[in-house]
């Protein structure tokens, strides 16, 4: 039994039964039971909606509700964009957040990156370079966050890894995939170029010091200007 009372009979419930990821839920109507969780239909539903919002549980009409492998990512999301409707200023706070945890996880990161990742990191500049150059100029903002997150992908903290996925989602909610300055552009990718190459030299430290730089690079996005007019 767990020490901990999560607020919720059904959370508690998956806690004590020692459900594992992929395992398929009992229905709502056994759940219900006396012998389960012994609350209304109603209630039922109302906790199974909270854990799906925040990524626990799966559920599919043909296949029934399973238990999700943990990942932090949709509870941050969700609180974070509520913060950030509320207050756009709410996203330079948690981007200042993203960059003090990406500079501080940095070395460990590199140091576990495969060539596979250092490959895929080499790929994204180039598919960015032809987006950016070709005929029809289009924001690579799909390579964007694949480059970042790439780096921290196989880092053993969900923590780390949920957070850093919020941070791609709210750039995503607030449009900064959508605006941009050519030249902002071409100089975020200059710093990435830098990034991975400095990275596949084993110079991880004077890669970490063009992230800072590069990261400075934000404030001067256009939409992050229209943003301030928005507060």
């Amino acid at each position: 039994m767990s020490l901990i009372d999560l607020g919720s009979d059904l959370l508690n419930y998956i806690i004590e039964e020692d459900f594992s990821p992929g395992d398929r839920l009992p229905t709502i109507s056994d759940l219900k039971s006396e012998d389960k969780l012994g609350i209304s239909t109603s209630k039922v539903r109302e906790q199974l909606e909270v854990a799906r919002a925040l990524g626990l549980v799966e559920v599919r009409s043909k296949t029934g509700t399973r238990l999700q492998e943990y990942n932090f990512a949709p509870a941050v999301s969700l609180s974070l964009l509520f913060a950030i409707a509320q207050d756009p200023h709410n996203f330079e706070l948690f981007s200042a957040l993203r960059n003090h945890i990406e500079t501080a996880f940095w070395h460990e990161a590199c140091a576990m990156m495969t060539d596979d990742d250092k490959s895929t990191m080499q790929n994204c500049v180039s598919e960015a370079r032809k987006k950016l150059n070709g005929k029809w100029i289009n924001i690579p903002h799909a390579e964007h966050r694949k480059f970042h997150l790439t780096v921290f992908s196989r880092l053993n903290n969900p923590f780390v890894v949920g957070l850093l996925d919020a941070y791609w989602d709210a750039y995503d909610a607030v449009k900064l995939n959508h605006y941009a300055d050519y030249a902002y552009l071409q100089s975020v990718w200059d710093y990435h170029a830098q990034i991975i190459d400095a990275i596949c030299d084993g110079d991880y430290e004077g890669a970490r010091t063009a992230f800072v730089e590069h990261t400075k690079l934000l404030r001067h996005q256009p939409r992050m200007q229209d943003m301030k007019g928005e507060e």
